[in-house]
């Protein structure tokens, strides 16, 4: 009972913001208008947490959430703006979202290639099968690793540090729900690969390349910005960018 509240106290302790919002690189309008279901929205975050696994995983991205799109059947906000993302919150667990909670956060869309409708609402049924699923915080081992923002932690070592504990926590933080989702699909981000020698063993230019699934705990934010399975997708570019009609200050 101790370690459960414990762990609750750290937890809001956690994600209180202590930065400021940092400068995002595209307009509100285009952000909308470039999304599609089934893209990763990667946030850099701006709490203490955000703060701690920007420096554990070396990335600007600290958040991950996953864009179904308002046809989803997500339910809408107080103010009637459809929920179109779900994603996993430290407090809150598997939630839906209006994109809204993230119009002033800098941003990055990284969109999976060649889904298919079916791929898409196999995407959906998952992620509203999770909603509501509250994630078991009594061991605090899991949460306190994060108290020191920027840990004395070898960089060899500081990915392996978010992967520590009993897990449920952990995948709170390091985008396990959305990297579930796509290995359903069995849809790669960052696998393991392997070779595999054809015929003459000893012959390195015959070789067959495979992979294996990499768990799913071990995936940070940045993945799905460093997968070569995923298009960095830029809305100022999607909606038409001009560089002829950019405005100058003389």
């Amino acid at each position: 009972m101790l370690l459960n509240w414990l762990s609750r106290r750290l937890t809001t302790y956690l994600s209180k913001q202590v930065t400021q919002h940092s400068v995002r690189t595209s307009a509100w309008e285009a952000l909308e208008k470039t999304l599609q279901p089934g893209d990763v929205l990667l946030v850099e975050g701006n709490t203490r947490i955000s703060v701690a696994i920007k420096y554990l995983t070396q990335s600007t991205w600290s958040h991950a959430a996953l864009y179904l799109g308002p046809n989803a059947g997500l339910g809408a906000a107080g103010n009637g703006e459809p929920h179109v993302l779900i994603e996993a919150d430290l407090e809150e667990g598997i939630r839906p979202l209006s994109l809204s909670a993230y119009r002033n956060t800098h941003t990055r869309i990284c969109r999976p290639v060649g889904l298919t409708d079916n791929d898409i609402d196999k995407l959906v049924d998952y992620s509203k099968s999770r909603l509501g699923h509250q994630y078991d915080l009594k061991n605090v081992w899991d949460l306190a690793r994060y108290l020191c923002p920027t840990p004395p932690v070898p960089s060899r070592y500081r990915r392996s540090l978010l992967a520590l504990g009993s897990g449920d926590p952990t995948r709170a933080i390091c985008s396990t729900f959305i990297a579930e989702g796509f290995q359903a699909l069995r849809y790669p981000i960052l696998p393991v690969s392997l070779s595999e020698s054809e015929g003459d063993p000893a012959c390195d230019a015959q070789k067959r390349e495979y992979f294996r699934i990499r768990h799913h705990s071990l995936f940070a934010p940045r993945d799905f910005d460093a997968s070569p399975y995923f298009d960095v997708v830029k809305p100022t570019l999607e909606q038409g960018f001009d560089y002829r009609g950019f405005r100058w200050a003389e």
